[in-house]
């Protein structure tokens, strides 16, 4: 990526943006007919979820990622350059794909800001070949966007990414620029206003005893030493009689959840994927990796004795310990299988959420060499957090016991910058939206001495979340 000094605020002196972008266009020869332009400037504090709602479209892709409790958020609208894979290699292609653009990029402005610089934006489905015909997510999506709007705590930044071509009309480009900048400066001060909920219907699909079926016979299983774990999701499907209110239910789970990560991506056909987890992948800020090992559940308290009983009970439930002591090995062995030293604390922590409390261990790392975050995310995708052990036989067995489609669910979503910073989640504790229509999805881990009746509740805890704050 090259770098261009500039000290003028370029979307506010049309004069020095017509200048910039036209030295960019002359730099252009025959064997490069195209280049990426990124221009980052700071902003007064704006809320990227108002931004969200006031410049994104249904037919273009956005990608959202809120921590609330740490004042962090990052709206990605409209693609510059995107591209959609299917099948095997994918996170190969990604990574190819990210490193040809950041190398035919000129970027400028506040760089030094967090945030600021090109990002790309990336979801990888759960499955790399989806059985359903008609799923409405590709294998993998990674898309540079035209707007990126983020803030950290009072620092905002607003970053346009420009592909300028030879066939490129200056003039009319700089007005839409200038347009869509006055509409983002003008949701600095302007709040999300709440709508009225409206009235649901709900209908589960994965019944009851379906699901539990599946938790026997999953055991039967782990009896015959055929694996060691699985997890097993379900889904809810709930219909409104208007269309669900994308922004408003984002706003609704970044109030009622502010330690989850609250997330929103697109397929730029009017599906929507939304959710708030609590659980990362991986985060690397300057070579700094830090990923979590999150497995082994109880449900939080009505009152303070009750809420450590079940503390305590999951602190020393040696069905929950193995489950979580699964997954910690899992990452370790993975992130020294790509040459990193991982770094653990010897027992786990408690992470408690507003209605559930899980056993944490996080785990550190420092990112030597050339290895690329999405490597990494390769590597360890899926743990067997959401998967099972040994992961191949789980992952037949998944597709075996669930009846419908993961898609997005429990699957890598996230970012990477030009400096190689990275955040991504997995997309638990998530939904589909559709119009008037919603699925919900939710897991459970099944190891040695699962109840099935239990494994039921926990998942039913686990939609609480998103039916409360859908709207």
């Amino acid at each position: 990526m090259t770098v261009t000094p500039i000290h003028a605020n370029l979307f506010q002196e049309r004069h020095e943006l017509y200048q910039f972008l036209l030295h960019c266009k002359e730099t252009l020869r025959e064997k490069e007919r195209s280049k990426i332009v990124s221009i980052s400037v700071k902003s007064q504090p704006v809320d990227p979820l108002v931004v969200l709602e006031k410049i994104g479209e249904p037919n273009k892709l956005h990608f959202y990622i809120e921590r609330p409790h740490q004042g962090e958020a990052i709206a990605a609208i409209d693609a510059a350059i995107k591209l959609r894979l299917k099948g095997s290699d994918r996170f190969l292609q990604a990574q190819a794909f990210i490193n040809s653009c950041l190398a035919n990029t000129t970027a400028t402005g506040d760089l030094h800001l967090p945030f600021s610089g090109p990002h790309f934006f990336c979801s990888f489905t759960f499955f790399e070949d989806s059985l359903a015909t008609n799923s409405p997510f590709p294998a993998a999506t990674v898309f540079l966007p035209r707007w990126q709007v983020a803030c950290r705590q009072d620092c905002s930044v607003i970053v346009a990414n420009i592909v300028i071509d030879l066939d490129v009309n200056l003039e009319r480009l700089i007005a839409e620029i200038g347009h869509q900048y006055k509409l983002i400066k003008a949701s600095v001060t302007q709040p999300i206003i709440q709508k009225t909920k409206k009235e649901r219907n709900f209908q589960q699909i994965a019944n009851r005893d379906y699901f539990k079926a599946s938790v026997r016979s999953a055991l039967e299983s782990i009896r015959a030493n055929q694996i060691s774990k699985i997890v097993l999701a379900s889904t809810i499907e709930v219909s409104a009689t208007a269309p669900f209110q994308q922004i408003e239910t984002l706003n609704n789970l970044r109030q009622f959840h502010p330690d989850c990560y609250i997330f929103s991506t697109s397929n730029g056909q009017g599906k929507n994927f939304i959710g708030a987890s609590p659980e990362r992948l991986i985060k690397i800020h300057n070579k700094e990796l830090e990923t979590d090992a999150l497995a082994g559940s109880a449900p939080r308290g009505k009152t303070a004795a009750e809420d450590a009983y079940f503390a305590d009970g999951l602190l020393s439930s040696e069905k929950e310990r193995h489950e979580h002591q699964v997954v910690s090995n899992f990452i370790v062995n993975g992130l020294s299988n790509l040459g990193l030293n991982p770094q653990r604390l010897p027992l786990p922590c408690l992470l408690q959420l507003s209605n559930i409390q899980h056993l944490w261990t996080p785990i550190r790392a420092k990112v030597t060499g050339k290895v690329h975050p999405l490597e990494i995310v390769a590597e360890l995708h899926p743990t067997p957090a959401v998967a099972g052990v040994p992961r191949n036989i789980a992952l037949e067995q998944i597709r075996r016991y669930e009846n419908f489609d993961r898609c997005l669910y429990a699957a890598p979503l996230g970012w990477i910058d030009h400096r190689g910073n990275s955040e991504f989640i997995v997309g638990i504790r998530s939904a589909l939206i559709d119009g008037c229509s919603a699925r919900l999805y939710a897991g459970a881990g099944i190891v040695a001495g699962s109840d099935p009746d239990k494994e039921l509740a926990e998942i039913q805890l686990k939609f609480q979340p998103l039916l409360k704050a859908l709207i």
